[in-house]
């Protein structure tokens, strides 16, 4: 069990579930994305929105595996509405074809959450020839939100409804490389570091909800983004890393969050009534927290958004 449980302003702590934390909210009539939803806490994420009432997307690399979760949440809740779409985000390719697809479905959108993420991998490019885990954790989102955006402008201003987009972060976001973003060395094999570039990638996360904040804001839609840091959870996100493997599955039980706690945050922020009209924000145990300094460096904030524009376009 996580020892440090003590509640936050919210009422709830960090061993709070992403059941604990949706109790008693209806999410009927509302449509979410969840990308990295075949596994861990994406999966888990998406069975409790489900729970509550929401139609779930789930955007996923593998069919099979996507399809695997998808029955899972619908045998446990025969009322769910759920479906799986396929969805690479280390390629630009993959993320258009996702967005074109589900904008030509005519299906609202009322939440997005960018939570799918590869960690600490070895140096490697993506399929758009950008280092893979600023590909896959950053731009893909980055893209994706970009090509969704005027759906939930649309589906806020007809329904009426606050529009949620939450990025899934890490406190790892305060561990990047001393300039925070390499913007001149972002394929610079030489000074890779898998545990910085992971960090580069989730500070990104952060600084994307923040500059999407401000510029939604300016246009006076009623749709907020935020980050949160999940807490340490025991997923294959560790895959990568046998050494962390082997510290997880020692130390796992006693250290870290499971699958429960860890999507708790998330489904906070997607959903309670709490956090309505909170923007621009990072969160972590289900309450509002701190990013770093770089973490809220507006202007690192604006130069990230501008640069990458330039590499979707």
């Amino acid at each position: 069990m996580w020892p440090f449980n003590r509640k936050g302003p919210s009422g709830f702590s960090s061993s709070s579930t992403a059941e604990d934390v949706t109790q008693g909210v209806d999410g009927t009539g509302l449509t979410a994305i969840v990308t990295g939803a075949s596994s861990g806490i994406g999966t888990e994420t998406s069975r409790v929105l489900a729970l509550r009432g929401v139609h779930v997307i789930m955007g996923v690399r593998n069919m099979v595996a996507g399809k695997d979760a998808k029955e899972a949440i619908v045998k446990e809740i025969p009322t769910a509405k759920v479906d799986a779409m396929e969805l690479d985000l280390s390629s630009m390719a993959s993320v258009k074809k996702f967005a074109s697809e589900f904008n030509s479905s005519g299906l609202p959108l009322n939440i997005l959450i960018n939570n799918a993420g590869v960690m600490a991998t070895p140096f490697m490019l993506s399929k758009d020839n950008i280092e893979l885990q600023f590909a896959t954790n950053h731009l893909g989102h980055f893209l994706l939100t970009n090509l969704l955006l005027e759906n939930m402008k649309k589906t806020s201003r007809k329904s009426r409804k606050e529009g949620r987009i939450v990025n899934v972060s890490s406190e790892a976001h305060r561990f990047s490389y001393r300039e925070g973003i390499r913007f001149d060395k972002l394929n610079d094999k030489s000074g890779y570091s898998s545990f910085a570039a992971y960090g580069q990638s989730k500070l990104s996360n952060v600084l994307h909800a923040n500059e999407l904040a401000r510029t939604i804001k300016d246009d006076g839609v009623e749709i907020t983004a935020n980050s949160l840091h999940p807490g340490a959870i025991a997923t294959n996100l560790f895959r990568q890393s046998n050494i962390m493997n082997g510290i997880v599955n020692t130390l796992g039980r006693f250290v870290l969050k499971n699958v429960q706690q860890g999507a708790a945050t998330t489904c906070y922020v997607a959903l309670h009534p709490q956090v309505k009209g909170v923007s621009g924000e990072y969160f972590s145990d289900s309450n509002l927290s701190k990013a770093s300094a770089q973490g809220r460096d507006s202007e690192l904030a604006k130069k990230l958004w501008d640069f990458s524009m330039n590499l979707i376009k």
